[in-house]
């Protein structure tokens, strides 16, 4: 996971106003302006990774049975895999845009210029 994990934090930190910070001992969180989009621990025994889903992307993620709905943030439509590794890398790529791109039209229309989206 350490390789997979980091090649998804350049993923994330390529886009305009990501961060990355540390919650809850040792989960790497991305942020745009502040909201998260993606979860993921680095090292970990048992690898995981957790993103932002439309409505109708997580009824369908979940149904795939690769992803459940993500402890304590699904009711706000995240999703969690517990096999990462399994997944293309180009799918969780996407996927990962999909959550960023979410979390950005839900920043206000200022702040969306800001990171060069035109609302």
């Amino acid at each position: 996971m350490a390789d997979l994990g980091k090649r998804i934090g350049s993923l994330c930190l390529s886009w305009p106003g990501t961060t990355e910070d540390v919650k809850w001992g040792a989960d790497h969180v991305f942020s745009v302006n502040g909201k998260m989009f993606v979860i993921l621990p680095y090292e970990s025994e048992k690898p995981w990774l957790s993103l932002k889903a439309s409505s109708q992307a997580f009824a369908d993620l979940v149904s795939t049975g690769h992803f459940s709905p993500a402890p304590y943030l699904a009711r706000a439509n995240w999703v969690m895999t517990k096999t990462p590794e399994d997944l293309d890398f180009s799918t969780l790529a996407e996927l990962i845009r999909e959550s960023y791109e979410l979390v950005v039209a839900k920043l206000s229309k200022k702040a969306q210029r800001e990171l060069g989206f035109n609302p």
